[in-house]
């Protein structure tokens, strides 16, 4: 029987299998931001273990609230702040070259195919994009990792979702695994990889694929994975033009971690897209999803475009088209956050700053806080929020508070309508 491209990334890391249906393997990059990792850290010190296997594959970043926004938060910036320090980590991202994790991080070029990547945060899921497995991990795994360089894992099995047909132009990556979470529900996935692959997968950019991959865990999935191709390759080469002599060779040695011909999969879907609709969440779960013309009308306090699901350029992008020459309603607050440094100057110089603003939005630093109802964007009780980010969850964003999910597009036109409604219909 043949492999998926776990199956192939679990057999070239794994260094042990202590039990049945246990593997032990290698890690290739271990990624630590400070509202998880300062709990992992004192544990280590407490133990007398304040040490990490090797500092140059540790990246650290302060992302969640940023710049901190009380003595709690300061706190917890300074304890990942001293101890990148002393562990001589370079890859530290601090206040002003900081960005939200899982947008900068691949952004450096951190994630490759084949690696083997592990946070304390749900949404590692979105570095699968680049063929590599990626997944959230609790304290005492994150612990392990930074000391040891591994993590036990389930043996991995794979749940393969084939994309086809050709969605229309209003249609987003955002509404897409959207889609895919309301078809197979939020434990549709549970323990599983999903391989997400297709002709609409194909022929998405990075970007796309790490929105996709990013809300994976949303269906219950440790990890959500692409396969690595030539889009891949153009996306890494200034990081690993180095290491081949040319895109070709490079796209050459990733394919090895394609599935075979003849995997075995838990479950084998296909979606076709053709038909598919901008799409919004409902109630208080990802997978309560409805065509966002089913749902026009509900007024909203507030739009937030962001996060590490849709804070890059292509997003903003998307949300500045909508926006341009075109005015917020006097009822509703927008605000913008570009997920990194880097994204943020993108979009000034392409002019993006000047719609938004110009539009009536405020415009943040990159930071998490308004995603997980820290800072930058705290809903009040009984306040409605539009919102490019991945949890609906009760509370989620502020206690009280609704969210509904939508792509950046749907989002900007909320923002002009003042109530929940598509581009198309502005």
């Amino acid at each position: 029987m043949g492999k998926t491209t776990a199956r192939k990334i679990f057999d070239s890391h794994c260094i042990d299998s202590p039990s049945e249906g246990i593997e032990v393997i290698n890690l290739d990059a271990v990624f630590c931001h400070e509202i998880t990792t300062p709990t992992a850290i004192i544990d280590l010190q407490e133990r007398g273990k304040d040490r990490v296997f090797d500092p140059s594959k540790i990246k650290a970043v302060i992302d969640h609230v940023t710049p901190a926004k009380d003595s709690l938060t300061a706190e917890q910036g300074k304890v990942l702040r001293e101890w990148a320090g002393r562990q001589n980590i370079k890859d530290f991202f601090d206040v002003g070259r900081n960005g939200v994790c899982h947008a900068i991080f691949p952004e450096k070029g951190f994630a490759r195919p084949g690696y083997t990547i592990i946070m304390g945060d749900s949404h590692t899921c979105t570095h699968g994009a680049f063929g590599a497995f990626a997944a959230g991990v609790g304290t005492t795994d994150l612990e392990v990792g930074i000391l040891k360089g591994i993590c036990a894992f389930k043996s991995p099995e794979t749940i393969r979702i084939k994309l086809t047909g050709t969605p229309s132009a209003a249609v987003s990556p955002k509404d897409i695994i959207l889609h895919v979470i309301s078809t197979i529900g939020t434990d549709g996935a549970t323990n599983h990889v999903i391989e997400f692959t297709g002709s609409v997968i194909d022929a998405m950019s990075m970007e796309g694929r790490m929105t996709v991959c990013n809300m994976a865990v949303e269906a219950g999935a440790t990890c959500g994975i692409c396969y690595p191709d030539m889009t891949t390759v153009e996306y890494l080469w200034p990081f690993i033009k180095d290491e081949f002599v040319s895109k070709e060779t490079a796209l050459n040695e990733y394919r090895k971690f394609l599935p075979d011909t003849d995997a075995d999969y838990a479950k084998d879907l296909k979606l076709d897209l053709t038909s598919l609709k901008p799409l919004a969440t409902y109630g208080y779960k990802p997978d309560m999803v409805r065509p966002v013309e089913e749902l026009s009308g509900i007024k909203v306090d507030q739009v937030y475009i962001g996060s590490c699901t849709n804070g890059r350029i292509e997003d903003l992008r998307e949300a500045a088209a909508v926006l341009k020459n075109r005015k917020i309603a006097d009822s509703v607050r927008v605000i913008v956050s570009p997920a990194t440094p880097a994204v943020y100057r993108q979009a000034l110089s392409e002019g993006l700053i000047d719609i938004f603003m110009d539009s009536g939005c405020c415009l943040t630093n990159p930071t998490c806080g308004a995603c997980l109802g820290m800072s930058n964007g705290v809903l009040a009780d009984g306040e409605v929020c539009v919102s490019t980010t991945n949890r609906n969850f009760n509370g989620r964003m502020g206690k009280g508070g609704m969210v509904h999910l939508v792509s950046p597009a749907t989002a900007a036109a909320t923002a002009v309508a003042g109530f929940l409604t598509t581009a198309e219909n502005l």
